[in-house]
């Protein structure tokens, strides 16, 4: 089975630096670095169909997907050519639908 490509937005790219600030900042380049490479190991393995997902609640007002990879949710779509959006990455913590809504110019 082939694997789609994967297409980060630019507001998940932002999403990824913060990410990576902030665990490095609280512990250190190595933990960042492998945070960091393990969202990257996930967004392959959503391009695979390799993991288990769900799609994104009716409420949010959008077509798409979202899984988790440790303390984070990824939020993605499907893209015409058949690749893998990345839309946003979003701390558990944080409020779901009002931060996905802002991060999706929703």
């Amino acid at each position: 089975m082939s694997v789609a490509a994967v297409r980060v937005s630019e507001r998940a790219g932002h999403r990824l630096d913060e990410i990576y600030v902030y665990t490095r900042d609280l512990w250190g380049e190595a933990q960042a670095a492998r945070y960091i490479r393990g969202l990257f190991a996930r967004f392959e393995a959503i391009a695979a169909r390799s993991i288990p997902w769900r799609a994104i609640p009716a409420e949010f007002g959008v077509d798409g997907y979202f899984c988790r990879h440790e303390h984070h949710y990824i939020y993605w779509r499907v893209l015409a050519d058949g690749a893998v959006g990345i839309v946003t990455i979003l701390h558990e913590r944080m409020h779901q639908l009002d931060r996905f809504r802002d991060e999706a110019g929703t």
